[in-house]
């Protein structure tokens, strides 16, 4: 008892020193860099730190490292003191809310939070607060985390035009690369890849409808997991595809992301794709955790991004001999399914709109925008919004008629007939495959606000249409520049991909901390 108050004393002390000296030296004192979910709660349990104090360590590091260089965090909860007090004061009384009690995390601005605004980066969406939580936010609150802030994205979730720069909006500006803050972090969920890999937070929360979490958990080397769609609801979150949008964990860890990945899961009634879930889910996915997990798996090597980037053709098949070596079998593939891309880009485009149409309505009253339509106009007539980038898409999307039209059910049926049973589902089914592997991307390159992304090389379109599960770890870097590599499988295969990405992590740990 008297080793804990005198710990108390000493951290309060810390407490005043980084309200008024060097803002990170808490965050420092706390030992929090690299930190995970189970060592919190070990440092919570021993009295080494309260959440109140890890809470206001993030904050300070936020404001001090990340403001002014990175721009990866557009809104901080004002809250989140008093939030954190709250769950000491659980957490004394001896309740603990399993498995994120007190652990501090930042969430994409395109989910709903009450407390905070929610614009998908958007100037026009600037100031709104929704009137409740996401599905996942209120999941993330009933299990005790802290949600500290809101992370910077791109724009629209990059759905806007015909180019753009990854990680930058109107409302918030360009979000950097940690290891290189002239280079780009990918990706929509930008923000959350950037936060996740510099510490801002134990835990990132980003969204993907293709490429969106794994392309940023790519660039920032970081654990990035896209779920099965309807694993985790998407009510309350700002959509660009009903068919294959889906949040997901952003994470340093495999098993980070294994906990929170089971603490979200969940049939929700207003989002019918999860009643699919039923049956296929589970709430600790960390059972799956194998440090073996890669012996006897059959292995599908996707070889079509190869040939654009020849060192990471080079870290590529470095990893596929260390996946030989730890006891799986290899099979090359070269082809997933046929040429489906018109198609699927039609089906963002009506979804997009319907989507969009819909989340305007959840606002009520207070809604700042009332249709996509009035997106459209509003963009046509403000200089501002094309000065940039042309727009293009939301001018597009809101010509389209609605989901019932022929043109849409036409792509939507040969986009998932082409990713699933002719995609997907028959490469798996005739190789007899556990999952597939492929390199996630190309190390990040230089942000360009006049041309745009360079793009590379990717991975993630044959899962992403299907709707099917992803996850991208580290496998590497070049000169210092993390690069990964991705696993994906079948719908509701994420305890496979997790036992494959867990074993290659723990015999690899090639995840490199950024200096800032």
């Amino acid at each position: 008892m008297l080793t804990r108050l005198l710990s108390t004393l000493l951290l309060s002390l810390l407490l005043l020193v980084s309200c008024t000296g060097d803002r990170d030296s808490l965050y420092e004192m706390l030992n929090l860099e690299e930190i995970t979910i189970d060592q919190l709660h070990e440092g919570y349990e021993n009295g080494d730190f309260t959440i109140q104090q890890v809470t206001r360590a993030y904050l300070d590091r936020i404001e001090s490292l990340d403001k002014d260089r990175l721009n990866s965090v557009l809104t901080v909860n004002p809250n989140a003191l008093a939030i954190a007090d709250s769950l000491d004061s659980e957490l004394q009384a001896g309740e603990i809310r399993r498995p994120l009690h007190g652990v501090p995390i930042l969430l994409k601005d395109n989910i709903n939070t009450y407390d905070m605004p929610t614009t998908a980066g958007s100037r026009f969406m600037e100031g709104s607060v929704p009137p409740e939580d996401a599905y996942i936010a209120r999941k993330l609150r009933e299990n005790g985390a802290v949600i500290i802030g809101k992370t910077n994205l791109s724009e629209w979730a990059n759905f806007h035009s015909s180019f753009s720069s990854s990680g930058w909006s109107g409302l918030g500006g360009q979000v950097n690369n940690p290891y290189d803050l002239t280079r780009n972090p990918c990706g929509s969920s930008s923000g959350s890849g950037a936060a996740a890999s510099a510490n801002m937070a134990t835990l990132t929360i980003g969204t993907e409808t293709n490429g969106s979490i794994v392309c940023p958990s790519n660039a920032n080397g970081i654990v990035g997991l896209k779920p099965t769609v309807g694993l985790w609801s998407r009510s309350g979150i700002i959509p660009i595809s009903y068919t294959t949008d889906s949040a997901g964990p952003m994470v340093r860890t495999v098993r980070d992301a294994a906990l929170l990945l089971g603490a979200l899961t969940g049939v929700d009634p207003a989002d019918d794709k999860t009643a699919a879930s039923e049956g296929n889910s589970y709430t600790d996915y960390t059972q799956f955790l194998n440090e073996n997990g890669l012996e006897g798996k059959r292995i599908g090597f996707y070889t079509q991004p190869l040939g654009n980037h020849f060192r990471v053709d080079t870290l590529m098949h470095q990893t596929i001999r260390q996946l030989e070596e730890l006891g799986a079998e290899i099979v090359e593939i070269d082809q997933i399914g046929g040429n489906i891309g018109g198609d699927a880009f039609q089906v963002l485009l009506y979804e997009f709109k319907h989507g969009l149409n819909e989340y305007f309505a959840s606002l009520g009253e207070d809604a700042p925008l009332s249709s996509m339509e009035e997106l459209a106009e509003l963009t046509r007539n403000t200089p501002v919004e094309t000065e940039r980038f042309d727009r293009d898409l939301i001018l597009t999307a809101a010509e389209k008629g609605g989901l019932d039209s022929e043109e849409y059910q036409n792509a939507l049926e040969n986009m998932l007939s082409g990713s699933r049973e002719n995609g997907m589902d028959k490469v798996m089914d005739e190789n007899n495959l556990d999952a597939i592997v492929a390199p996630t991307g190309s190390p990040a390159w230089k942000t360009d606000l006049i041309l745009g992304d360079n793009f590379q090389l990717s991975s993630s379109s044959p899962s992403a249409r299907a709707g099917y599960p992803i996850i991208s770890l580290p496998m590497g870097n070049i000169d210092g520049l993390p690069v990964g590599v991705s696993f994906f499988g079948r719908a509701w295969s994420e305890p496979v991909l997790l036992e494959i990405a867990y074993a290659f992590e723990q015999a690899t740990d090639n995840r490199l901390v950024p200096e800032l």
